[in-house]
């Protein structure tokens, strides 16, 4: 249990360690992992990339608020409670407090792209006096939509899932609320400081349109920070193809430049 939440009551992590690493190679970087769900169900136990024990790298699989307890912040604070909680007790569980990169998939890759761009931003943490720091080094973004603001009007018709998911986050309707779905979109925190991104998106994602990682590739891009951009054709929302074997070399490479 990382925090307790009124309402909302505790809320957990799950720690994977790597096993059987050489003698001497020192604490673990690790990966602040959010499950995805439409930021109202899910479980920290799907699609876990657990391929990256092999690599040395300890997994830290959150939990958070669901909407039908809390709108938006909470579904960030509580991700950033336990990155502060983890780093706080880095030494007891052999992690390296320095080197942690952010990974979601869907809602939890949103939540993933707001812990990489919004470090130090004292609105969206439940602790502003904290001193523990919430930045992390790279960020690995599946799917994510990265503007809430930008759904069109047409969805309302073709995806009421998701806007209904959307409007909950944000307390309401998009027109309601214009200010929360800002401060809620990853793509309004893009500036010179933040960190490389990796972005897997699929071709075909019918739920969030690849217009939504391509627009974040570009903004990250303009402002001089690294990024990369994978649309898998074939793809849509999630699926096999971005656990193939192209896909995690790829990310393996990718947090290896960054937190190795």
């Amino acid at each position: 249990m990382y925090a307790t939440r009124d309402p909302g009551g505790p809320q957990k992590l799950d720690l994977y360690l790597p096993a059987d690493l050489p003698a001497g190679r020192g604490p673990h970087p690790f990966i602040l992992r959010i499950h995805g769900g439409a930021w109202r169900g899910g479980d920290k136990t799907q699609n876990l990339p657990a391929y990256l024990l092999e690599d040395g790298y300890a997994i830290a699989s959150v939990e958070h608020r669901f909407t039908d307890v809390a709108p938006f912040p909470a579904q960030i604070q509580d991700v950033k409670a336990a990155l502060r909680y983890l780093r706080e007790h880095a030494g007891e569980y052999g992690l390296d407090p320095r080197r942690v990169a952010a990974l979601g998939d869907s809602s939890g890759s949103h939540l993933a792209c707001l812990v990489g761009l919004t470090g130090g931003v004292a609105a969206l943490t439940d602790d502003p006096s904290s001193r523990t720091s919430d930045r992390v080094l790279a960020v690995v973004d599946f799917y994510a939509p990265s503007d809430l603001r930008a759904f069109p009007e047409s969805w309302k018709a073709s995806h009421p899932d998701l806007i209904d998911a959307v409007n909950r986050l944000v307390g309401g309707t998009l027109e309601e609320h214009p200010d929360v779905a800002r401060a809620a979109s990853p793509i309004t925190y893009v500036n010179k400081a933040s960190p490389p991104f990796l972005i897997l998106q699929g071709g075909r994602d019918d739920i969030v349109a690849p217009v939504q990682s391509i627009n974040l590739d570009r903004a990250l891009r303009a402002a001089g920070v690294p990024s990369e951009l994978v649309i898998l054709p074939g793809a849509g929302h999630g699926g096999p193809e971005f656990w193939a074997p192209e896909q995690r070399a790829k990310i393996r490479a990718f947090l290896d430049r960054y937190l190795r």
